[in-house]
């Protein structure tokens, strides 16, 4: 792994991958790199816990969500509530629920009885809660069917409008493509393409070759 520089900005990112992806892991303090680095704004961050980078602006959603399973929607967002004095609009529950709306009307439900697309709804909507400046996303559509897919697409493109950078980990090519602005392709820890979104879309010798699309 080299250098990896993570820089809030109106650029709206993703990132996708062909085999597992660690880096929004590593980028989270979970599982450090072995070799590289990791900077945020101009800030060496590589090995530091999770727990200072939270307060540093990077939010982080796992694949496997690791929602609060007894506690309700509305208490699982309350525990991750953080305040934020950075140039973003801020959250709260008000505004988590005008993106997710559907959580609203469940807010009195304990996690464990969630289906999976509102664990992933809910589990974004608990990072939102912490105020971050950087979101990383790590595979949010793993699991979900097709419509599912496509409903949970329609909510992150919103975060767009708030001028929140996202950093997405994605299996889920087509859906990695709809979503993104800029993408670079992961192979055995090595970065093999990156560019914008419309270069790759162009580029059918690198799309043949790792994305099979």
């Amino acid at each position: 792994m080299g250098r990896l520089q993570l820089l809030p900005t109106l650029q709206w990112e993703f990132l996708t991958c062909i085999n597992s992806n660690p880096t929004p892991k590593s980028s989270m303090g979970l599982t450090p790199p072995k070799q590289g680095s990791i900077r945020f704004k101009g800030e060496e961050i590589t090995g530091k816990e999770p727990y200072l980078l939270a307060r540093k602006g990077i939010g982080y959603v796992p694949d496997d969500r690791r929602i609060f399973a007894d506690l309700t929607v509305g208490e699982n967002l309350e525990i991750a509530a953080r305040s934020s004095e950075t140039r973003f609009a801020r959250w709260d529950k008000e505004r988590v629920y005008e993106l997710f709306p559907a959580l609203k009307e469940i807010e009195s439900r304990k996690g464990g009885c969630l289906s999976g697309g509102e664990q992933k709804m809910l589990a974004i909507a608990r990072a939102l809660m912490g105020n971050p400046e950087l979101l990383l996303l790590d595979e949010p559509t793993e699991g979900l069917a097709p419509m599912l897919v496509r409903s949970l697409e329609e909510q992150i493109k919103r975060l767009r409008e708030t001028g929140l950078t996202v950093l997405l980990a994605e299996q889920n090519v087509r859906s990695a493509l709809r979503l993104g602005d800029r993408g670079y392709i992961i192979d055995n820890g090595q970065i093999r393409y990156q560019g914008s979104i419309e270069e790759l879309r162009e580029n059918e010798e690198v799309r043949k070759k790792y994305l099979l699309v």
